[in-house]
């Protein structure tokens, strides 16, 4: 046996003891949970960072991180730092990140400005926190894993810091840093009757351009997502590497998922599933996230897709085709760069077919934003918006010029994707 072939079998094998030892993990937790007392209907989410009753009040600790900011800035080296001191003291946690760090440290980097931006807001906060937290599972990442990070990030503030460090600086930090934790550990533990994720089966994989695919996989267990919703994927030849990608259909009988994927950069998970992959091919795929279609509202939909964008509004569109709130209709604007970018475009067109409730427009001249923003009067109806964060802005810019309430627009929250 050569190397390449005695490396892959020692990290499969790695591999399946590690998750062989989460699902025990996972056992446990359930089980010391349903033999636990049972706790009021509001659970822990009157915790503050601490476990005391009372929520967190993170103004005081908004102004102190915001007053010193500078003293640590730019947060990608107070990052560096941290990631330092962490596999350095622990270097058994480096194997569940992947082996590119640069992703992760931007995506951290996003996550502190996040933070820092909402502390003022700690109940909203929350609860994108506990989502974050409950997709974290399939990383493997445990409480005991969060002491090592609080520890790493200590030793970095005081490094950026330096003579000018102070306690007030350090405890405002680590103080939102528990707040964060102690609603995250909350969301995976509200989580623990699901897996961590999903095995899924390549069915289907179709180049529909040089740079784009469309892929179908089947779960083996049903995937409990809504249409509108996105997950995270993992490919077999980046362990630890998860991408975010929108289901292209509402959920199925068959667990059959679909997904829109293109290419932007040479590498990574999106190169691999576009170039690397092919039926039956297996992925693994995190739990379900986002809230693009709110329930309740039965107002007339406005769905605006640029680019791979589409695949959401896909499954919007299927899902209301079998559960469509009597009178609704439902306008999609679909924006490329040219028609051959209409990538999908035979599939909407069956998907129009025979529902006179629904009005397809494709834009392959000029701004999608202006064309959408001309096209009607879209005061009294709920938005939905995807596609590149440059599109996004524009179409809800003039959207809201136009009249339409910001609280009508609504946008996939792409900071924790």
């Amino acid at each position: 046996m050569d190397n390449s072939s005695s490396m892959s079998t020692g990290t499969a094998t790695a591999t399946a003891e590690y998750d062989r030892l989460i699902a025990r993990h996972h056992a446990m937790r359930l089980r010391r949970q349903l033999l636990a007392p049972s706790t009021s209907a509001g659970g822990d989410l009157g915790c503050n960072a601490y476990g005391e009753e009372g929520g967190y009040d993170g103004a005081a600790d908004q102004h102190v991180i915001r007053r010193d900011l500078d003293l640590i800035s730019p947060l990608a080296d107070l990052i560096d730092h941290l990631y330092a001191v962490m596999f350095s003291h622990r270097p058994y946690l480096r194997p569940l990140f992947p082996a590119s760090m640069e992703f992760q440290q931007l995506h951290l980097e996003r996550i502190f400005h996040h933070l820092i931006d909402h502390l003022d807001r700690p109940a909203e906060l929350e609860q994108t926190l506990r989502q974050l937290g409950r997709d974290h599972r399939k990383l493997g990442v445990r409480p005991v894993h969060y002491e090592a990070f609080e520890e790493a990030l200590c030793a970095a503030v005081r490094h950026r810091a330096g003579e000018r460090w102070t306690e007030e600086l350090e405890g405002a930090w680590v103080r939102m840093l528990r707040f964060a934790v102690g609603a995250m550990v909350a969301g995976a533990d509200s989580a623990l009757t699901e897996p961590p994720y999903w095995h899924a089966v390549v069915t289907g994989h179709e180049r529909r351009r040089p740079d784009l695919a469309v892929l179908r996989v089947r779960t083996g267990e049903p995937y409990p997502y809504r249409a509108g919703q996105y997950g995270t994927v993992e490919h077999p030849a980046l362990p630890h590497t998860w991408r975010q990608y929108s289901m292209g259909c509402a959920p199925r009988a068959d667990n059959e998922l679909e997904f829109h994927v293109r290419r932007t950069a040479p590498g990574g998970v999106s190169a691999a599933l576009v170039e690397h992959t092919g039926v039956g091919d297996r992925l693994r795929l995190g739990p379900p996230r986002g809230s693009l279609l709110p329930d309740g509202d039965a107002r007339d939909l406005l769905l605006v897709a640029g680019g791979t964008g589409l695949a959401p509004m896909k499954a919007i569109i299927e899902q209301q085709t079998a559960h469509r709130p009597t009178g609704r209709r439902v306008h999609l604007f679909v924006g490329a760069r040219d028609r051959r970018d209409l990538y999908d475009w035979q599939s909407l067109s069956e998907l129009g077919l025979h529902k006179p409730w629904l009005t397809v427009t494709p834009v392959t001249v000029g701004e999608l934003a202006d064309a959408v923003a001309t096209a009607g009067d879209w005061r009294e109806h709920l938005a939905c918006v995807t596609g590149p964060a440059g599109m996004v802005g524009s179409v809800r810019t003039r959207l809201t010029a136009a009249g339409l309430p910001s609280a009508q627009v609504r946008f996939d929250q792409a900071l924790f994707r």
